[in-house]
């Protein structure tokens, strides 16, 4: 029922989940939140009329599943088979509409030639690149990381501190599209905000200047990126980063080399958050014997090697102007460095004045607006040749080779002749060869390095000796450009066919962890964008409106666990209490995007409300008699639960169909048109019960064929409102009256009541509130 074909004469709807890696321990009952939540979206869209795609696969290369495999002793082959056979077991329990004809793998040769096949065109265009540079090597999981996979300095898998490490690996440029990547945030109104910043944030762009200051008694240039150019003239000495190469250039120069080197290994040591913490104190060497030339007045400059400056940001070296800077004036006032001030408007001998401001000891910058002042410095520095204007990203390059067995190969040879050659497209995929021994070397080479058979290989180019790239790729290649082969899954010509493309994307709705922000939202952008480029996509993001799910916590309010023994098992919910109690109770339990503490007595409570529901059948008559206030409540239930869907405000839907059940129970018969009304609400949040009910109704084809409900805007205005009455701020009495009902005959129905005499006892009122619709207030 749920498979799913182009067709013009329908509007489309893409809804997405993030899709899992299938780990060996299986879901535990966090793991379905969002593939439910999604469900309830599609099935009430089917039923809107729309033509729905709604797909499932697996993310299933990288460092958790080939982890998994080396610990229970088992090729990563076989483990991934088994686990994805347990997750589709698992996630078939929940009746989810899955396109299964859709299903995809990225393990599978024929998903990942495609992979493959971005790889080359990347490298076709000068985007992946091979460097030698210092990466983040993680000793625990024997491979290089990303910036993207650190956590705090560690790795975000096994919490091993990371290690920098100069290593060959194959680089891809992110940061050449890193201005767009930023400015069509903007094009992103669907997003949630803070996802949008966090993604600023990361990418941190930052507008400046390259200053190239001196090396006194040298032909040597120091480059510096400071943001600040209009602040030269109030430089008062420079910081390089423990790991910059004028050190070594310079150590014969260096009389205090040996200080300096205790420093650079004390360094080596540190995280990067321990090294750029806000509140820890700045430590630094002064390189004696080497000084720096300010290039706008000729000053020397001390210059210090310190670890609060990193090398992945700028040049690895700064100027500093401690009068107009919180961290250089603490260093500055550390090591008694001058401090001269060059914007008016600050005490500097006794706190940084970081304001805007107007220049003065600035030669002919005075008088300038700090604005003004930056662009003529810069026009300055270049007409004389010492510096240019900069724009700089916190973003780095994506490092994106791994020194493991367990992912795509990447489809490049080494020739002697003619250097890095890509794998001719119609000899892809280029599969990972079978091998019993796949453990990390822990060298820096992939264990393919080992398989020479493999290894050496012929030039596609001139057809001498060669090598392959031993290298895989990180495990978020694949979870790049997933959604677009779900449009076309089989296609053996091309990742995807231009009018299949046209007609699904970009998704419409897709769902996942906030985690994700900074890797694969960035990642897929990427590659979405440079797809664009060249000609695959038609659009310039990939998907419209996001979500984030909410994690759902263990009983104990912990994560769970098996350290802590508090996982619950979907399983063991779905045997006790049916698979339609779990779907409503996760759906039930809080907005969608909050966490949550587990609950098996709320499971309970949703199952009784099933059970009412149940219930209900016995009060179905042909000949109930039309009750007008249900069928007000009927209608506003069916627009509340339609719009709550929309935005995902699952909690509020299921408590407003609680209550309408409530009424309900309340009459002696019920109309088995309203009550079929309430079962395609119910539907989208319990499919398997819903169609059951449906089937009780007489239908003969499923809930989800049938038509979404429309609620009449005429029959959703009461007829009467109940008013509280208040004397002297306490209710003393309520009243029904017409929902048109005027002030004036309010007051009059009111002071006739007994009850309210009684609390006036005969005093004459001092105010009267009346808040339509709401309460009278009388004050006495």
């Amino acid at each position: 029922m749920f498979q799913v074909k182009e067709d013009i004469a329908r509007p489309k709807f893409y809804i997405l989940d993030m899709f899992p890696y299938p780990s060996g321990v299986g879901l535990h009952v966090g793991h379905p939140k969002g593939y439910i939540a999604t469900d309830v979206v599609a099935r009430m869209k089917m039923m809107q009329g729309f033509n729905v795609l709604h797909p499932m696969g697996w993310d299933a290369f990288g460092l958790p599943a080939e982890n998994y495999a080396l610990k229970n002793k088992m090729h990563p082959v076989v483990a991934t088979a088994e686990n994805v056979k347990n997750f589709k077991r698992q996630i078939g329990m929940f009746g989810l509409t899955y396109d299964w004809e859709r299903e995809i793998n990225t393990t599978d040769p024929e998903y990942y030639r495609w992979t493959q096949w971005i790889f080359i065109q990347l490298f076709k265009k000068g985007l992946a690149f091979e460097s030698h540079e210092p990466v983040n090597w993680c000793p625990g999981c024997k491979t290089v990381l990303a910036n993207e996979d650190l956590e705090e300095g560690r790795c975000e898998r096994c919490g091993s501190v990371v290690e920098q490490k100069p290593l060959r690996q194959w680089v891809l440029r992110i940061t050449d599209y890193a201005d767009r990547l930023l400015l069509d945030l903007d094009l992103l109104p669907e997003w949630p905000e803070a996802i949008k910043e966090m993604q600023r944030n990361w990418i941190g762009r930052s507008e400046g200047a390259l200053v190239k200051f001196g090396i006194q008694n040298s032909e040597e240039v120091l480059e510096v990126f400071t943001t600040r150019p209009d602040t030269l003239f109030g430089a008062t000495y420079c910081v390089v980063a423990p790991e910059h190469t004028l050190l070594n250039k310079f150590k014969t120069q260096i009389s205090n080399w040996e200080k300096v080197m205790e420093y650079i290994e004390v360094a080596k040591h540190k995280t990067t958050m321990e090294r750029t913490e806000l509140q820890k104190e700045k430590t630094g060497v002064e390189l004696i014997g080497v000084k720096a030339v300010n290039p706008v007045n000729g000053e020397a400059l001390p210059i210090f090697v310190a670890d609060y400056v990193l090398t992945g940001y700028g040049t690895g070296a700064i100027m500093a102007v401690p009068a107009h800077d919180d961290r250089d004036w603490e260093f500055a006032k550390k090591y008694s460095l001058p401090i001269v001030e060059v914007l008016k408007g600050g005490a500097v001998q006794v706190t940084p004045f970081i304001e805007d401001g107007e220049l003065f000891n600035s030669d002919f910058l005075n008088g300038l607006h700090m604005d003004d002042a930056k662009s003529k410095i810069i026009t300055w520095l270049e007409e004389k040749n010492l510096g240019a204007k900069k724009v700089q990203y916190k973003l780095r390059d994506w490092v994106f080779s791994r020194q493991r067995y367990w992912g795509e190969p990447i489809p490049l040879v080494k020739c002697e002749h003619c250097g890095w050659v890509a794998v001719p497209e119609n000899e892809l995929p280029l599969e990972l060869p079978k091998v019993k021994s796949y453990e990390p070397a822990g060298t820096g080479e992939s264990p393919l390095a080992n398989i020479e058979n493999w290894v050496n290989t012929k030039c596609p180019t001139c057809g001498g000796p060669a090598r392959r790239e031993t290298n895989t790729m990180p495990q978020w290649a694949g979870s790049c450009w997933y959604y677009l082969r779900y449009c076309d899954p089989h296609n053996d010509k091309v990742l995807i066919d231009k009018e299949k493309e046209k007609y699904w994307n970009p998704v419409d709705f897709y769902v996942g962890g906030a985690e994700h922000a900074t890797r694969h939202l960035i990642y897929a952008r990427f590659w979405h964008k440079f797809l664009y480029d060249i000609g695959v996509v038609n659009n310039l993001e990939p998907f419209t409106k996001l979500r984030n799910v909410g994690l759902i916590l263990a009983e104990d309010g912990r994560k769970m666990s098996k350290r802590w023994n508090n996982v619950v098992n979907p399983d063991d919910v779905v045997g006790e209490f049916g698979a339609d109690s779990m779907r409503l109770y996760e759906m039930f339990m809080g907005p969608f995007e909050q966490s949550c503490a587990w609950s098996t007595k709320g499971v309970v409570g949703v199952r009784r409300f099933l059970d009412k529901v149940w219930a209900l059948q016995e009060k179905l008559s042909t000949d109930a008699p039309i009750s007008k206030n249900l069928e007000t409540t009927l209608h506003k239930t069916i627009k509340k639960v339609g719009e709550d869907i929309a935005e995902m405000r699952y909690n509020t839907a299921i408590a407003k169909m609680m209550e309408f059940t409530n009424d309900m129970t309340k009459q002696e018969k019920i109309r088995p048109e309203d009550f079929a009304s309430f079962v395609k609400i119910l539907a989208p949040f319990a499919p398997h019960f819903a169609e059951e009910m449906w089937e009780v109704l007489g239908n003969k084809n499923s809930v989800t064929l049938a038509p979404w409900p429309q609620y009449n805007p005429a029959k959703i205005i009461d007829e009467t409102i109940t008013l509280a009455i208040q004397v002297n701020g306490k209710l003393r009495d309520t009243l029904d009256v017409p929902a048109d009902i005027s002030e004036e005959d309010v007051r009059a129905a009111v002071f006739a009541t007994e009850k309210i005499q009684k609390w006036l006892d005969g005093k004459e009122p001092k105010k009267i509130i009346y808040v339509k619709g709401k309460l009278l207030s009388i004050v006495v």
